[in-house]
């Protein structure tokens, strides 16, 4: 299972790259400004392929056949790396199918339901973002929804990744790959937090305890 970070900022980025946890970077509507498409976000984007060999997911700020399939195709000039966000929605599918014949990775996003991830796979999509707690809001297993996906879309032997967004807790997060998620996307403050467990701090206090009461050793003279 790889995990993407869902941030923009580079610090983070390389903190996360250099312990191993980092396999890609996932852009948010929050963290990119709402604009796949301004000037900071695009140099932002150039600075990240120029540093990281790994897929960098963007959304296209367009619901639109043609303003979709136009942004894409600007924002997939950045970088080879870059993975393209586009909404499910009835006037997507053409531009998706389009982009994916022209080699434009594509990440289909507002995926609820097993059948929306088939036809999205169909019409081209590299993976289909499932949000978690959109779901959980509706009064749907989100875990239990993305089990239901990648069955389906094995079954249906559709080559498309499942990605699950934002976890909210590690036990959410073991849920993920229980359930067969290939990507992860997660913020950094909640990476952070998988790390830590009650118990590891209990742990911690009795190794340092145990440490204070070794007798010290005499230097030779």
């Amino acid at each position: 299972m790889n995990i993407y970070l869902e941030s923009v900022n580079l610090d983070e980025i390389r903190n996360t790259a250099a312990a191993g946890l980092a396999d890609g970077v996932a852009f948010t509507d929050t963290a990119s400004g709402g604009d796949a498409l301004d000037a900071n976000t695009r140099e932002r984007l150039e600075e990240i392929s120029r540093e990281f060999a790994f897929p960098i997911c963007v959304p296209v700020g367009a619901v639109t056949s043609g303003d979709i399939y136009a942004e894409a195709r600007e924002l997939a000039k950045v970088s080879d790396h870059i993975v393209v966000q586009i909404p499910l929605v009835e006037d997507s599918l053409v531009p998706m199918a389009r982009l994916t014949a022209e080699g434009v990775v594509v990440c289909a996003t507002f995926v609820f339901s097993a059948a929306q991830a088939i036809i999205a796979a169909k019409a081209g999509a590299a993976a289909v973002r499932i949000t978690l707690d959109e779901l959980e809001n509706y009064g749907q297993s989100g875990t239990r929804t993305l089990a239901e996906i990648k069955s389906a879309l094995e079954a249906g032997e559709e080559e498309c990744d499942v990605m699950a967004a934002s976890p909210r807790s590690a036990l959410e997060f073991a849920e993920c790959a229980l359930a067969g998620a290939d990507i992860v996307c997660i913020t950094p403050q909640a990476l952070r937090n998988l790390v830590v467990h009650p118990l590891s701090d209990r742990g911690i206090d009795k190794f340092l305890s145990q440490l204070a009461r070794r007798p010290k050793s005499r230097s030779s003279t």
